[in-house]
């Protein structure tokens, strides 16, 4: 049966001329159609594709959560123990499971990949302009640094001076690290938010000593003559020092530093007495909590991260923790520094990232002179 004479019968123009006995006898020829039949399979698969079609994102199972931790590469020995913590204890008091996807590379670049479409629900970095880098893209909303304690800062460290056994360059103080002859290990402050902290320590360890922008200048282009290879984060800038035995003198977190004894480093280091204070922010990303319907817990494991029992696991591994009651118990384990100084002497986050590590900033200047 062709489909004009199918669809002139299907519709009965005449319905009212045919008697029941003749539409029945039509039905019968219908259905043993090889058309009809076709038709009714075409029917068929559609419905069938129909289920093919990906359906809006649902909210976590009732029993389950998945959340994604992003952060920079230093906190990985931290959150091995602080996530179990977590864990047991939503466990406990919700009855519901979670389950962790997580991160760990330099600052920059894992800042880069969330605004490139990796979804973290949580982002611990080493620096606040990059949270606010995510904010700015449309990712966290503004006024996060006011939705936990602490300013949003929830871990902090200093900068240290690790140098060979022996200290045979007879390193004490970052005056010495200009000096001819010393190859200086430090991360590329472009893709490092370590490296920045390291750069800024190196720039005030003049300016908040009494020195003019012009000395500090001099200095810090003279260190960067020094350093032979920049390092994509912290972790590769150890890894250079100790596995590949290259330089005299590293630059890296003091908590850095302290893993490293713990497995088993041993050379000798110093904690210069002019120093920054390296602030460590975490946020919630709204975005991506709230597409996955999971801001309740993720809110919930920023605010376990400012807790005696997490701020514990952070000193363990050697970050000054935050918390007052913590700072007091491991007190013994970080000397007081003599003059400590912040961001907010150096103009804040906003101003330094445009004064020296925008393209063609302060960086990319001496970068461009020791060539």
């Amino acid at each position: 049966m062709s489909y004009r004479r199918l669809r002139k019968w299907a519709l009965f123009p005449s319905w009212k001329k045919i008697s029941l006995p003749a539409f029945f006898e039509k039905s019968a020829k219908l259905l043993k159609s090889s058309f009809f039949r076709g038709f009714i399979l075409l029917f068929a698969v559609g419905l069938g594709f129909t289920w093919l079609i990906p359906q809006p994102a649902r909210s976590q199972q009732p029993g389950n959560v998945e959340l994604t931790l992003v952060s920079f590469a230093v906190t990985k020995s931290a959150y091995d123990r602080i996530i179990p913590g977590f864990v047991a204890k939503w466990k406990r008091e919700h009855n519901q499971n979670v389950r962790f996807n997580q991160s760990y590379g330099g600052s920059g670049s894992q800042t880069r990949a969330v605004i490139d479409g990796l979804e973290a629900d949580i982002v611990h970095l080493a620096l606040a302009f990059d949270i606010t880098r995510i904010q700015q893209a449309g990712l966290i909303q503004p006024g996060w640094e006011r939705e936990v304690p602490n300013g949003g800062v929830v871990s902090k460290s200093v900068a240290a001076l690790v140098t060979r056994p022996g200290n045979p360059k007879r390193i004490q103080n970052w005056s010495d690290l200009a000096k001819s002859g010393v190859k200086v290990i430090t991360a590329n402050p472009k893709t490092s938010g370590v490296a920045r902290w390291n750069f800024l320590a190196l720039w005030g360890s003049v300016t908040q000593n009494g020195g003019n922008d012009q000395a500090a200048r001099n200095f810090v282009g003279q260190v960067y003559a020094n350093v032979p290879v920049l390092p994509k984060d912290a972790r590769e800038a150890s890894d250079v020092f100790y596995k590949q035995g290259q330089g005299d003198v590293l630059i890296n977190y003091e908590n850095e530093i302290l893993l490293a004894r713990q497995q088993g480093e041993t050379e000798p280091f110093i904690i210069p007495q002019v120093n920054i204070s390296i602030d460590n922010p975490v946020a919630v990303v709204d975005k991506n909590v709230d597409k996955h319907r999971t801001r309740a817990v993720a809110q919930a494991f920023v605010q376990y991260l400012y807790t005696p029992e997490a701020q514990r696991e952070f000193a363990k591994v050697g970050f000054r923790p935050v918390n007052a009651t913590v700072a007091g118990e491991f007190s013994r384990n970080f000397p007081r520094i003599g003059k400590l100084f912040t961001i907010s002497q150096l103009g804040g986050w906003d101003g330094a990232q445009r004064r020296f590590f925008a393209d063609g900033g302060i960086f990319d200047q001496i970068q461009v002179a020791r060539r």
